[in-house]
């Protein structure tokens, strides 16, 4: 049996999800593949797995009629955050939304509560078919590009978007080199009950030895843990009782949210952290999308951001090709792909740089580097730069 679509999407991710109902919102007819047998719920408790959402990321969303979609009494808006060292003289620097001239700096959103609101969306698009099936192979030609189904079925498209993550398969068929290194970290992940009200600020550590450490506020009382650690250490906070992980945090210097808590004592996951650059986003009608295309170290959080930025850029792309140019036109993959180059290049080049700036525990660099944060802090106009750049306003 052969499908036809303008735009095949594999990948049944957030980023895979949100560009199949963009695609079709812009005219355009829409199969998004999924594995077979998987189905997202929206979790009673709460996920251990959050976003810090920025304006894009927001206006995205709006777009699809997805963020009015989402619980928002499981959202949290982040207004102000602090950065430091994990010792009491260490360098600090303070964002907050008023010196930004925003409501927000942005916005702490679950996994399960996004995949929800995007599935209802899912749902009631026209011109969007979601198919379950596993893909074999890739046939292109000047024409179109065929998704081969392990099943037998076809899918012909006149593109194919591959948002099917770091392992991606679709990045591999069509042989596109990549850079990849692992940081020897993992992301460790976890919710707590807290003692104190945050006050919608997020609070992050950069330590020595131990990783970057991150409080992201949930509603009510309540805080998620983002620690991203060295392989070890993360090995033993996922086989030490939770209690003595709470212990730890409460301890941080400057913390704000008094005692924590565990919300969910059997709830903690890992994350293994990569570094990954493609030479290309783009291949003869095929584009990356998401993690297919790039991975980012998440001491900034911008690594959905990055996802939804390829999405949005592609929707507008394809929405401004005109009505009878051909979707998979080399032209407009080239215009995707100029539109993202600058964006992903930069947050690679921060984050990346950031994490090897900070994971130096050589005293010399170490002083520069507070001595730096506390320069920083005190210069208002390069301050209200970066919180912009952050939040998509520039």
């Amino acid at each position: 049996m052969n499908l036809q679509c303008d735009v095949c999407i594999v990948g049944n991710g957030a980023v895979g999800k949100a560009a199949a109902v963009g695609l079709a919102q812009a005219g355009l007819s829409v199969i998004l593949l999924c594995p077979p047998g998987q189905h997202a719920v929206q979790a009673a408790s709460w996920d251990v797995r959050v976003f810090a959402l920025n304006r894009v990321s927001r206006d995205l969303l709006s777009r699809l009629r997805v963020w009015e979609a989402l619980d928002h009494a499981r959202v949290a808006p982040v207004e102000s955050m602090v950065v430091q060292g994990d010792r009491a003289r260490a360098g600090k620097i303070s964002f907050d939304a008023y010196s930004a001239r925003a409501t927000e700096l942005a916005w702490i959103v679950e996994d399960s509560n996004l995949e929800h609101a995007l599935d209802g969306a899912l749902r009631f698009t026209p011109n969007l078919s979601k198919v379950e099936g596993l893909a074999e192979r890739i046939e292109r030609d000047s024409a179109s590009v065929r998704l081969v189904l392990q099943d037998g079925r076809c899918i012909q498209a006149g593109l194919l978007v591959g948002a099917d993550g770091r392992q991606s398969w679709v990045r591999g068929q069509c042989d596109i080199g990549i850079t990849y290194r692992s940081y020897g970290q993992q992301a460790v992940v976890c919710n707590f009950a807290c003692e104190l009200p945050h006050h919608g600020t997020a609070q992050q550590w950069f330590t020595d030895k131990e990783g970057v450490i991150a409080l992201l506020p949930l509603p009510g009382n309540r805080v998620s843990l983002v620690w991203s650690a060295p392989d070890a250490l993360a090995e033993q906070l996922l086989r030490d009782p939770l209690a003595q992980l709470a212990d730890t945090l409460s301890a941080l210097p400057g913390q704000i949210a008094g005692r924590l808590t565990p919300l969910q004592p059997e709830s903690v996951r890992a994350i293994p952290l990569i570094f990954l650059r493609t030479a290309s986003m783009i291949a003869p009608r095929v584009v990356l999308a998401g993690d297919a295309a790039h991975a980012v170290h998440p001491l900034a959080g911008h690594g959905m951001n990055l996802g939804f930025g390829d999405v949005a850029a592609l929707i507008r792309v394809m929405s401004e090709r005109g009505a009878a140019a051909d979707c998979g036109d080399e032209r407009l993959l080239r215009r995707y792909s100029r539109s993202r180059t600058e964006d992903v290049l930069l947050m690679q080049l921060a984050t990346d740089g950031l994490e090897r700036l900070f994971s130096t525990d050589l005293e010399p660099v170490r002083l520069v580097r507070n001595l730096g944060m506390d320069l920083l802090d005190r210069l208002p106009f390069i301050k209200r730069r970066l919180i912009a750049h952050a939040m998509g306003s520039l």
